[in-house]
Order: C-alpha cells, then sequence, then structure tokens
C-alpha cells in the first residue's frame, strides 16, 4: 500500500499559481470576516440558498434529481421523501446540516467519515456507514459507446487501514502545521477519492468533507455560496483535474497539483461570488437599482432564479416587478414564458 506520509509535500515548492491562490484565499477570507460582521442578519438568506444549491447541485453530478419544487422543499426540511432519490436527497440535506452546525466538534477520523456516510446514504441501507465490499472502479464512457477504466481503487481488504492512515496524517501535518491547510485539504480530498472508500457515496461524501475541513480552518464560504455548484457547473474541469492527479498514485510516484488548483481556483471563485453578492445586500439603494446592478453581472441569458440568488434581501414579487420595469425600459429583453423565461441585456 501506498504511503501517505504528508512530508513530500512540507518539502515542496509550489509554483505561482498555488501561492498565489492561497494568498488571494486568505485575502478574500478576511474580508469576509469583516462583512460578516457589519451585515450579519442580511446575510442569513444566502445560507438558505447555499443549502438548497448545494443539496440540489453534489446529488445532481451522481444523477439523483427531483423537481425544483420538491428539491426546495426537502432541502428547506419541509416535506418528507417520496422515493428513493429523495431519500438520497435528504440525507445529503441532513449531512450538511451536520457540518454546519458541528463542525468544530467533528474529529476527522474513519468513524466520523462512516458515520457522516450513514446519515448521508439512509438509515436503513445495509451499505450505509461500511466501507466497501466489493472493488469499484473509475471509468469512462466515450462518444462511441465504449467504455474504459480510468483508474482502479483500493482493493476492498486495503480500505480501512487506508482511510485510517489519510485521516492520521492530515490531523499530524494540521495539527502540528507541518502544511498549508489550504494544501493539505485537496491532498486529502484527493487521496480519499483515489481510495474511494464506499460502494456508493464517494462523490457526494468528497464534497461533504471538503466543506467540513475548510470551516476547521477558518474558511465558512460554502456556508454563503454552494461549492457543489460551482463543482457541478465546471464537471469536466474536476474530472480531468482529478484524471491527471491519479496517474502514479497507487505507486506514490502522483501528482496532486492539478487537483489542488482545481478546488483552490473553486474555493477563490466563491469567495468572488459571495463578495459581489454582499455588496448588492448591503447598497442602500432601490429595489430596481439592485436589480439592475445584479443584471449587469450577468453575461448571456439569464432568469428570474439567478437574480434572486444575487438579491436575497428582496421577494420574489419586488424582482419580478424591476425586471419587468427594465423590460419596459428597454434595458432589458424578455424571452419565453413561463419557467421558460429567459432575459438578456440590451446595453
Amino acid at each position: 500500500m501506498r504511503n501517505f506520509n504528508y512530508s513530500a509535500i512540507k518539502d515542496q515548492k509550489w509554483d505561482g499559481d498555488v501561492l498565489g491562490y492561497v494568498a488571494a484565499i486568505y485575502k478574500e477570507a478576511g474580508k469576509q470576516e469583516l462583512y460578516l460582521k457589519q451585515q450579519p442578519e442580511k446575510l442569513n438568506k444566502l445560507v438558505e440558498i447555499a443549502k438548497i444549491q448545494s443539496t440540489e447541485a453534489s446529488n445532481a453530478i451522481e444523477g439523483i434529481v427531483t423537481t425544483s419544487t420538491r428539491l426546495k422543499q426537502l432541502a428547506l426540511e419541509k416535506t418528507t421523501p417520496k422515493n428513493r432519490d429523495e431519500e438520497e436527497i435528504a440525507g445529503y440535506r441532513d449531512a450538511l446540516k451536520i457540518i454546519h452546525e458541528n463542525f468544530d466538534v467533528i474529529p476527522i477520523t474513519q468513524n466520523y467519515i462512516l458515520q457522516l456516510h450513514k446519515v448521508m446514504y439512509g438509515m436503513n441501507n445495509p451499505y450505509a456507514g461500511r466501507t466497501k465490499s466489493v472493488q469499484n472502479y473509475i471509468a469512462a464512457t466515450f462518444p462511441d459507446g465504449h467504455t474504459e477504466t480510468l483508474f482502479t481503487p483500493l482493493a476492498p481488504l486495503e480500505t480501512p487501514e487506508a482511510l485510517n492512515r489519510i485521516c492520521e496524517e492530515y490531523n499530524r501535518a494540521i495539527g502540528n502545521h507541518q502544511v498549508e491547510p489550504l494544501v493539505a485539504i485537496p491532498v486529502f480530498i484527493h487521496d480519499f477519492l483515489c481510495i474511494h472508500p464506499f460502494n456508493d457515496g464517494n462523490g457526494r461524501m468528497s464534497r461533504l468533507l471538503t466543506t467540513l475541513l475548510l470551516y476547521q480552518s477558518g474558511f465558512y464560504v460554502g456556508k454563503y455560496i454552494s461549492l457543489e455548484t460551482k463543482i457541478a457547473q465546471t464537471k469536466d474541469l474536476y474530472y480531468r483535474a482529478l484524471q491527471a492527479s491519479q496517474v502514479g498514485w497507487h505507486e506514490g510516484a502522483d501528482d496532486a497539483t492539478p487537483f489542488i488548483k482545481y478546488l483552490l481556483g473553486t474555493i477563490l471563485s466563491a469567495y468572488k461570488d459571495f463578495e459581489d453578492r454582499f455588496e448588492l445586500v448591503q447598497a442602500k439603494i432601490s429595489a430596481l437599482e439592485m436589480v439592475r446592478r445584479a443584471t449587469k453581472q450577468k453575461i448571456g441569458r439569464f432568469g428570474k432564479q439567478d437574480i434572486m440568488e444575487l438579491c436575497p434581501s428582496l421577494s420574489v414579487s419586488s424582482i419580478e416587478g424591476a425586471l419587468r420595469k427594465l423590460v419596459e425600459m428597454q434595458e432589458l429583453r424578455r424571452e419565453g414564458t413561463g419557467r421558460a423565461t429567459k432575459y438578456y441585456r440590451l446595453n
């Protein structure tokens, strides 16, 4: 089995991209801390939106979906699941809630990871909270229909020890301040995905663990901006970075840099989104002007939901009224009807 020691990472010389991401994220995290002290009550709506988006996006990446109305009801605990997909969506919601409310008292150990998996995957599922019982493979299906195995994770018998090891080494590296947390976190997630410890739910667990580890190191952007949505929007880049980083992993000859850069870029992008939304929230302007500024942040076509995310302090009726007014003023053009309605700017 490969060695999970972080000593090589500790001594590694990182390129300008990685160092730039780390510096920029620390700067944005500092700004976010100031914002939260200024207008904490106005940002509560962002938390609700992020919760819904995170639950939807992380499951959708795995093909687990329901209607938008049902999704919102499930994410906000206003209904009970009707089928297996909805049970898994509700399970992700429950695991995410535990992390949001208890991140500071959740140790990074195999036992707690198994417990989170059990919450996420469903208490009544026989595989929930247990490491895999059969060999799994990471495969890709190509346009001509053929499938290729891209990576073979660890065998089931090796998995429990490996999961213990990555937890121990991560805790040692963070506890002894050996490795920058913003580097150690992507490396841990990369190793977790290479081990692929469960029969099912590995991707969703990796995203929950990303949020948990970031919170524990003082990076709270995932509470206000959905990291899962960011990953879903760049899914091809995510898989490409992961595949590039997996080469030579079994032999300890892998280079996790592509995955580190991808994840840090995603985190930084989320912080930038938070800043944009905070500027709109705290500005003392009319609903019309707030929506106007929000539309100027969009490129190409956008829907009402896109503006609602940027203007969480406004009611749906206020946003609809402002959009109608901007169409009348010929600043926007409207296309389609009902849920298919889209807008785009004319100047």
